[in-house]
């Protein structure tokens, strides 16, 4: 059973409304989602990640370390330097993914909420004689997203993940509300997402399934690292890279904005041509909907679906664009 952080106090904020699964523990959003969306798109407000789960790495191996488990090339990472990084199956299939910063004494990540402590089982089980240290530190650390443009001002020792996206800051999870307070707007979880899936970003777990490899997402280059070896899976990312054929391909779906609900994750795509009788050629891994695009989606299908094909979601009609090239 997954073990998730405590619930957010940020929750008790006029207006805010509970996020569902995967989410759950902070606020979907405060009562205004298109409002929020436009916010984080202009580099103001901030965003409360505090359920995911935060993990440490001491030691003065720790680099070295993970350096021999993970797809990212993190032995001589600089201390600032944000990364990402996956942790693969013997087969190469996704189980882990991890936001990565390292202090200069220690390396600090953030993953999906309630996957922690799989990710510090695995962990535990590699380190043999080496001299690391790892710690779950989800009960005393929120993280809390600042977006790309964000002039906020970061408490001191605060540390900080800056990436393209943003900044990712490890608060320590008594000073949250006394941080909301003082950086308003609070913006929910959602107007996140909406942004995620308007940049063709995947996520863990929506993304992702038992058999999910990193080729299919354009997780190559952004979280794995083709020059080195050494990790487990790498036989497959080898081998697919050099053969440029994944069974499967993330794409964007422009959705039909008639349709009153959003089809859920899972939802079965077709061919527009075949209906809802025609034979399933993957789904829906995410659906939002976007304050300027109105409903758009990801989703995984099958490789040889042809790139300008008119698909459906279930009974909504989608509209393609190309991630990850077939």
């Amino acid at each position: 059973m997954l073990r998730h952080s405590p619930a957010s106090p940020l929750l008790s904020l006029p207006g805010a409304v509970p996020a569902e699964a995967p989410d759950e523990g902070v606020a979907a959003h405060y009562g205004d989602l298109f409002r929020e969306q436009r916010a984080l798109a202009d580099g103001t407000g901030f965003v409360d990640l505090s359920h995911r789960g935060v993990i440490t790495v001491t030691g003065p191996e720790r680099l070295s370390w993970l350096h021999l488990l993970i797809t990212q090339h993190v032995s001589e990472l600089p201390p600032g330097q944000a990364t990402e990084a996956l942790i693969l199956s013997a087969h190469g299939h996704i189980e882990h993914a991890l936001y990565l910063v390292d202090d200069g004494e220690t390396t600090w990540m953030h993953t999906e909420p309630g996957n922690q402590e799989a990710l510090i089982a695995y962990l535990e089980s590699m380190k043999f004689f080496y001299r690391v240290e790892v710690a779950d530190r989800t009960d005393e650390i929120a993280v809390v997203h600042l977006p790309a443009g964000s002039i906020t001002e970061v408490p001191e020792g605060v540390v900080v993940r800056e990436n393209p996206h943003g900044r990712d800051l490890f608060l320590p999870r008594a000073d949250l509300e006394t941080f909301a307070a003082g950086h308003r707007p609070a913006i929910g979880i959602l107007a996140m997402e909406a942004l995620r899936v308007e940049a063709h970003r995947p996520r863990l777990g929506l993304e992702t399934d038992h058999r999910t490899i990193p080729h299919e997402l354009g997780w190559i280059g952004t979280a794995v690292h083709l020059q080195k070896g050494c990790y487990r899976g790498q036989e497959t990312v080898a081998r697919v890279h050099n053969l440029g054929k994944p069974p499967r391909r993330l794409v964007f779906l422009h959705l039909d904005g008639s349709e009153v609900h959003l089809p859920p994750h899972g939802t079965p795509v077709r061919l527009a041509s075949e209906g809802e009788e025609g034979r399933q050629l993957g789904f829906i891994t995410t659906s939002v909907r976007h304050h300027e695009l109105g409903p758009i989606a990801l989703a995984l299908v099958k490789r040889n679906v042809p790139v300008d094909a008119q698909l459906m979601a279930g009974g909504t009609a989608a509209a393609q664009e190309v991630v990850v090239e077939p």
